[in-house]
């Protein structure tokens, strides 16, 4: 059955709506929008949703959102959203700061025992029984006139999130767990996890952790060139140079343009464009020092048999700790962040914001000696070291 909604494209009626919804505690929020030919995300459609209303509002057709923008930076409102990163995104390059304060409902989901980065159509489905429509997830948002069924479609969004918000966050305070969530929503109205800088941009390359120091050292000035390009003309990264074809500049490091010409991948007309700027920063990432690969990019060397021997007391404290707060192992540490806390390493999720709270002070404690693991009528127990 479908549920009405609002589509707004007018101002009187964008203020109406607002006004008429400024009096509640929270909202829930969604976007959509399109990225595929640009750097920035477009925004083409913002849903709304309070209990039992939701509206579209339409950014193409409406001269400002100046009413919306208002209700979004309310301090007394809290702005609900699953999944909000890219949404936040939007209104951090719009605005230059973040909405809040925030509540994300897949950030939430793993301390009831859901999976992590859960999607929105499973998670309903999981919550509240319902099957959403999916024949709408690859519209293109910013044709129009938008149809009904996308409109309905897009109005789900934030409908069943207002349905299933109430309920899920009372779930967390019962269990005294939503306090665990306040770093992790505070952490994402982080304005740096939405502007990124040029210069920060090799990270996010893939196969850099095979690069020697030389060639990395080219792959880091190419990277921030081809950041800094990409803002300045509104562009993909790709669409200025692909990762693969960076990394084989970076590799094998030409000094002209007929050895630059005979990378694979390389477009003639980036040649004819680039060609001869990407040989001076290749000369440019030579001359330069090399930055370290952060330990997390670092390929992890093989674990001695006492480590194994460590990770698998932890994995097995893991699992009675999962099954004390009726949570999946799994969602709370991976096989390879238990060898790390094995290896001594602690800059690993599992130490960190509702993780630590829930289990990983106690591994940590198992790990450093100071827990006794024994069998006692055919039950493991860990308890304190005495004296």
């Amino acid at each position: 059955m479908q549920d009405n909604y609002e589509f707004i494209d007018q101002d009187a009626d964008l203020a109406r709506f607002c006004s008429e919804i400024r009096a509640e505690p929270w909202i829930t929020v969604d976007t959509e929008f399109i990225r595929e030919r640009t750097y920035y995300p477009q925004l083409c459609l913002v849903q709304v949703g309070v209990p039992g209303r939701s509206a579209c509002i339409d950014p193409l057709a409406l001269p400002g959102l100046g009413p919306l923008l208002e209700l979004l930076y309310d301090d007394s409102i809290t702005k609900v959203f699953h999944a909000s990163s890219q949404d936040l995104e939007i209104f951090a390059h719009l605005e230059g700061r973040i909405p809040g304060p925030l509540f994300d409902t897949q950030l939430a989901a793993p301390l009831l025992g859901l999976p992590e980065q859960m999607g929105y159509g499973n998670f309903v489905r999981e919550m509240l029984g319902v099957s959403l429509e999916k024949s709408h997830s690859r519209t293109d948002w910013s044709r129009r006139p938008l149809s009904a069924e996308q409109l309905q479609y897009a109005a789900d969004d934030v409908r069943y999130l207002s349905d299933l918000y109430p309920g899920f966050r009372a779930r967390l305070e019962e269990l005294g767990r939503l306090q665990w969530l306040a770093p992790e929503f505070e952490a994402l109205a982080d304005m740096d996890r939405y502007c990124q800088a040029p210069g920060t941009a090799w990270l996010r390359i893939r196969g850099l952790e095979k690069l020697r120091p030389r060639a990395l050292g080219v792959l880091q000035v190419l990277a921030r060139w081809r950041e800094q390009v990409a803002k300045e003309k509104n562009l993909p990264r790709n669409w200025v140079l692909k990762d693969d074809v960076l990394v084989d500049i970076a590799r094998l490091s030409p000094d002209n343009l007929d050895k630059l010409s005979r990378i694979r991948g390389l477009p003639d007309k980036s040649i004819s464009r680039y060609g001869n700027h990407i040989l001076e920063l290749v000369r440019d990432g030579i001359a330069s020092d090399a930055e370290p690969l952060p330990d997390w990019k670092r390929k992890g060397r093989k674990s001695t048999v006492q480590e194994e021997a460590l990770a698998d007391l932890l994995q097995t404290s893991l699992r009675l700790l999962a099954e004390r707060y009726a949570i999946n192992s799994t969602v709370l540490a991976s096989r390879k962040h238990l060898l790390a806390l094995a290896r001594g390493e602690e800059d690993i999720p599992l130490l960190k914001g509702w993780r630590r709270e829930m289990v990983g002070a106690e591994l940590l404690a198992i790990r450093n000696g100071e827990r006794i693991v024994s069998v006692e009528s055919g039950q493991v127990t860990v308890s304190p070291r005495k004296g």
